[in-house]
């Protein structure tokens, strides 16, 4: 399981070291302008619609019905299931991908109302929707490929597979900017272009497992089994659906308030946000799709309380690497928002602006990532149903919270608010969790804890003596502010490492136990 996270891990780090070269670039092409609020609010929408039939419902549906045909059913039963699976998926996501050329302006004019007022930034943002929407096809499609290889146990290349969105982007943004009018279009063409790359990418690697099969629509008599499949991640995908777009609507709430107010805004969010999905994504991402197939074969191996033993030493990591990196991101917010992006076009304004935005997503990582995790153990169960009710509670939550601190907070309490309910979705799937009796925290908590606060909390003092105010970062050069970054982080990690085994923590705490069967 370590050696899966690892990989997982790394190759998720890579993603995000391109990701945030690719960042550094749009905001030195873009800035904080209106230019990036345009092309942000356009690639936001067909992402929106890829993790609603992609990534996230998908996996949460498919992942564990494939499994269980690949543990209980014949090959041809499975190839059945899987060719009527991506036939059918397929077809959908053509007419849904143009519904979305088609209706650009409808989704532009809901997602960024405030758009509307500025002709000029609403037509731009059209556009550009309307060459990114494509994507959703390709993209939903790598998701359905990456589902089949991690429930395989090949992490590495699904794991790897992003890193072409972002070096298509950085090639679009080296390569077509200077030479279209639009650069928001330019980007948009590299969006497209990921899409079929990353497809592309995961074909080889499909054939080696032998699951390249040929699509079909219409079942045969002889699909009974594999048609039955089908449906049952119908039936499983629907909720599903629902459960990531609740999820998703708080995040178009943000962007809908966020673009009624000053030209930035939208901008500073999506900065910031990207900074705080680094830790997420180097390890909440990779813990979660690691556990996920993990925990649908204990499921059917009915080993005593080993699900729940693996539920509980995968919130320990959740702790033990989250709350540190909250604490580093939120007192190095300016430190990191200075060395990454004040360059070309982004302002000193937009360093402070962006920088606020991270401490308030910051203070929520945690529990983002527990959701991933305790989310898994329902999905492993195939219930969709129950993370989606704690998520629509979450998302009512959310929109109070945006409508009540907007005002007096601007950027800053949108990003505030959704850190808010996403701990009341973690603390909600826990619950739920005890109740059904899926999950019962080990012995040793509070000492855990008290070694992982201790930790944080003298890693704090000294990140907090040593980092320096804004002004100064301002006034470093790039290899300067580098360099002193590098070493606060460096050095706040070795103490946070450090206090850990003085208090007595050991590296073998932290492997899976074995299960006590009962």
């Amino acid at each position: 399981m370590i050696k899966s996270i690892s990989t997982v891990g790394s190759m998720t780090l890579l993603s995000r070291i391109t990701g945030l070269i690719r960042d550094v670039i749009f905001a030195n092409i873009l800035g904080d302008k209106a230019a990036a609020d345009v092309f942000f609010v356009a690639f936001r929408i067909p992402n929106f619609f890829r993790r609603i039939f992609g990534e996230g419902a998908l996996s949460a549906a498919f992942v564990p019905v494939f499994t269980d045909y690949r543990m209980h059913h014949d090959p041809k039963e499975v190839s059945s299931f899987l060719q009527l699976m991506l036939g059918r998926f397929g077809l959908l996501l053509l007419v849904i991908s143009a519904i979305g050329v088609v209706g650009a302006p409808l989704l532009v004019s809901i997602v960024a109302a405030g758009f509307l007022d500025d002709p000029e930034k609403f037509d731009a943002a059209v556009s550009a929707t309307r060459i990114t929407f494509p994507y959703l096809f390709f993209i939903s499609l790598v998701a359905v490929a990456a589902g089949m290889l991690n429930t395989c146990g090949r992490f590495a290349i699904p794991a790897a597979t992003p890193i072409f969105l972002n070096i298509c982007l950085i090639g679009a943004a080296m390569a077509l900017v200077p030479f279209m009018p639009s650069s928001t279009n330019a980007l948009a063409i590299g969006v497209v272009a990921a899409g079929v790359v990353q497809l592309l990418f995961q074909i080889p690697f499909l054939r080696r497992e032998r699951l390249t099969i040929r699509p079909r629509i219409v079942a045969k008599p002889e699909d009974r089994v594999g048609l039955e499949g089908v449906r049952k991640v119908g039936k499983l995908i629907i909720p599903a659906i629902y459960g990531v777009s609740v999820a998703q609507i708080s995040v178009f709430v943000n962007t809908i308030l966020a673009s009624f107010l000053v030209t930035g805004s939208i901008s500073w969010l999506y900065y910031a946000d990207r900074l705080m999905e680094f830790p997420v994504g180097v390890f909440g991402i990779a813990l979660s799709t690691v556990i996920l197939p993990h925990l649908s074969r204990i499921r059917h191996e009915k080993t005593g309380n080993k699900f729940s033993t693996s539920l509980d030493w995968a919130s320990r990591w959740v702790v033990l690497i989250c709350i540190p990196a909250m604490t580093g991101l939120v007192l190095l917010a300016e430190a990191l928002v200075t060395t990454i992006f004040y360059h070309g076009g982004f302002t000193a304004n937009g360093v402070r602006m962006t920088a606020l935005s991270l401490v308030a997503f910051s203070v929520g990582m945690p529990a983002i990532v527990m959701v991933k995790v305790h989310a898994a153990g329902f999905f492993a169960h195939q219930d969709t149903r129950t993370p989606i009710k704690v998520a629509m509670y979450a998302m009512g939550l959310n929109i109070v919270f945006c409508l009540i601190l907007v005002m007096p907070l601007k950027h800053v309490g949108l990003a505030l608010a959704t850190s808010l309910s996403m701990f009341f979705n973690a603390i909600g799937l826990f619950v739920l969790l005890w109740r059904k009796n899926l999950y019962r925290p080990e012995p040793g908590w509070a000492i855990f804890l008290f070694r992982s606060i201790l930790a944080c909390l003298l890693m704090g003092i000294f990140l907090w003596q040593f980092r320096g105010d804004a002004g100064l970062w301002i006034e470093l050069s790039i290899t300067d502010r580098a360099v002193r970054l590098l070493g606060l982080i460096v050095a706040g990690g070795l103490i946070y490492i450090l206090v850990l085994l003085l208090s007595g923590m050991r590296p073998r705490q932290l492997v899976m136990p074995e299960a006590n069967e009962s």
